[in-house]
């Protein structure tokens, strides 16, 4: 994982943009932002649309309306890119799967994983069912065919379907067929209890 090289930008454009997403954020229409901070509509728009700048001493009074920080307005987004073969290799107790890690290690709002089982093999998420200390459990099936087990039945899906449950609930998963699976985790919030394979 590596950060993405953020292209130069004008501060004006990344203002605008991050004005309108705070004021949109909190339900604010651009006449309640306009009366609150006492400028015109018509100014607050061309700032939005970054067809002027804002003073300072204007800008100041847009945050404090906004209740957000003035700095937050110029700091650069924190980007992490994922290259498809540098994702780092996890163990989650699975067999003949190829699990990456796609998520940064440090994110812990949400982890993603793509779990591979070639074809020909036979693969899944072990013979036991598993829990995860997570709220949600979210898959999707990229490719391929693969049954979920639970404790009192299954379900089987095919390339496209999707499935979310709590991740507290027992189960596991298998591939059906000889076609192998290309499937995509997200679990939030982050849990995992693997150890990487490749450093990350």
């Amino acid at each position: 994982m590596r950060a993405i090289p953020v292209e130069p930008r004008d501060s004006a454009s990344a203002i605008g943009a991050r004005l309108r997403a705070a004021r949109t954020a909190q339900q604010m229409t651009i006449d309640q932002l306009a009366h609150a901070s006492g400028l015109t509509k018509g100014f607050l728009s061309r700032v939005e649309r970054d067809q002027t700048s804002p003073s300072v001493s204007n800008l100041v009074s847009l945050c404090d309306v906004l209740n957000i920080a003035v700095g937050t307005l110029f700091t650069e987004p924190d980007l992490v890119f994922v290259a498809a073969d540098e994702a780092p290799e996890i163990d989650l107790g699975g067999t003949d799967v190829d699990e990456r890690l796609l998520s940064p290690r440090r994110e812990s709002r949400i982890q993603v994983i793509r779990s591979r089982v070639r074809a020909g093999e036979i693969g899944g998420g072990g013979n036991e069912l598993y829990s995860l200390n997570a709220e949600i459990d979210f898959l999707h099936v990229v490719a391929g065919t693969v049954r979920v087990l639970f404790a009192n039945n299954a379900l089987t899906m095919t390339a496209g379907d999707s499935l979310t449950l709590d991740g507290r609930e027992p189960h596991s998963w298998e591939v059906v067929g000889d076609d192998g699976c290309d499937l995509i985790w997200v679990l939030a919030p982050a849990t995992w209890a693997g150890q990487a394979l490749s450093p990350p």
